[in-house]
């Protein structure tokens, strides 16, 4: 349990962005220059991780990883990739509001906790972040939605303010970052007396439909398809993703004003790797794929009181790691009944040298994939395909090891296969949900 002041918290998940969309991961200057100089600050004044993952590859189970602690196979709702509208009125595919969650434990632990954003868990009346530890939410409820008409896939208007429908005019990235600035101010004095706050800022950007501050004609234009699979362009999509960094460009400015920046932990990532649009480089694949393109993504830490800055650390974690750690840093206990497979890192926001090398593991319903990362080396399934890979030298994932190294794959699909034993199956009934295929556009 970390000995330090307890920290307000603030988990900033972006949805499909891919690993090198940010400056300070590679990605290239826009048309109207820098696209995340607000994230490229955070990085550059706090810890950066170069090998760090997302628990899934698409976004729902990533989030049930992110809500729990814990491997996201444990609970059917997770199974789904993702829950789809059509799971509307079900009691099964959900966060279940009995399982102890990262905003329940910090509830419990005496944190004011808000979510301001997607939740993508389950539809109410039984699902929804209030019935799962915050004590506020806004925003969709859905996986997708129009940024202006805020209407899900199925053309229902699906923005929520607690367990209410709300009507609000506006960009949702904005809305968003409006939101969760409210919260801040509400709890600033309380935060400055000693009652911290958690705050979940989960942004839809750069989620399609592709859709900047300027294009509410586009709304009428998509509400057919949300998917948007006839629009888009590199540069609409870097907007996308300036627009969510203006706004946390806002936030980390009121977190200043209120005297709260240096004892507020601040944790960037990305629900999954990157969709249509996004740089990937130089890794292969994207959303929905378990090669490095679909799991890896940015993970920034920024906490002035701890983490040094300038860090740059190659530790390996997923999602379900990063929701140990703020359990660790708030000193609330994960619940007996319901032990975290993840593990804290705040080793490493105390040290950015410190390492543990702790093997990672993934299944999808989808193409039969399954992966495996220890160390340098990626034990990866696609189609009944087996490949190795010593990541080390072959971030892209083009030599294959497994000719050469036959007793080393062995040994790692055996490991695999007895973490895989651990974990409930997939169930029969469980649904893969892709919205384009091969028939829209070339595959990559």
């Amino acid at each position: 349990m970390s000995t330090t002041p307890r920290p307000n918290i603030v988990f900033i998940v972006a949805d499909d962005l891919g690993y090198a969309d940010l400056g300070c991961y590679g990605g290239r200057d826009a048309s109207f220059g820098p696209v995340s100089p607000v994230l490229d600050s955070l990085a550059a004044l706090g810890l950066k991780l170069t090998q760090g993952y997302s628990n899934s590859p698409v976004c729902s189970p990533t989030r049930f990883a992110l809500m729990t602690g814990r491997y996201q196979y444990r609970l059917r709702g997770a199974a789904e990739e993702p829950i789809n509208s059509k799971s509307r009125g079900s009691t099964t595919l959900g966060l279940p509001p009995e399982h102890p969650t990262l905003p329940s434990l910090l509830r419990d632990a005496g944190y004011g906790t808000a979510l301001m954003g997607k939740w993508h868990l389950g539809y109410p009346p039984a699902f929804s972040p209030l019935r799962s530890g915050y004590d506020e939410f806004f925003g969709p409820m859905s996986g997708g939605v129009d940024y202006f008409t805020h209407c899900s896939s199925t053309g229902q208007h699906d923005l929520y303010l607690g367990d209410a429908e709300q009507q609000e005019d506006g960009y949702l990235t904005d809305l968003i970052t409006n939101h969760g600035l409210d919260f801040v101010r509400r709890r600033a004095a309380g935060a400055r007396s000693g009652t911290p706050f958690f705050l979940s800022l989960h942004y839809t950007a750069p989620h399609w439909p592709w859709e900047t501050r300027d294009d509410e004609a586009l709304a009428q234009e998509v509400k057919g398809n949300l998917f948007h699979l006839h629009g888009g362009n590199i540069d609409t999509y870097r907007r996308m993703i300036h627009h969510m960094d203006e706004g946390i460009g806002r936030l980390m400015d009121l977190l200043r004003a209120e005297g709260l920046e240096r004892d507020t932990l601040v944790v960037f990532t990305s629900d999954n790797g990157g969709e249509r649009f996004s740089d990937n480089w130089p890794l292969v694949g994207g959303k929905m794929d378990l090669t490095e393109g679909g799991i890896r993504v940015p993970w920034i830490a920024h906490w002035p009181a701890v983490i040094a800055p300038g860090g740059t650390s190659p530790q390996t974690c997923m999602t379900m790691d990063w929701s140990a750690t703020m359990l660790d840093a708030a000193g609330a206990p994960a619940a007996a009944t319901h032990p975290l497979d993840g593990r804290s890192l705040m080793p490493l926001l105390l040290d950015a040298t410190w390492h543990d090398d702790q093997p990672l593991f993934w299944r999808m319903n989808h193409r039969g994939q399954r992966a495996l990362r220890h160390g340098p080396w990626k034990y990866l399934r696609v189609d009944g395909h087996d490949y190795l890979f010593n990541l080390e030298g072959d971030e892209r994932e083009r030599a294959n090891l497994a000719p050469i190294a036959p007793a080393r794959l062995a040994a790692m699909v055996q490991a695999w296969e007895a973490w895989e034993a651990t974990m409930p199956p997939i169930p029969a009934d469980a649904t893969v949900s892709l919205g384009y295929g091969a028939k829209d556009m070339p595959q990559r």
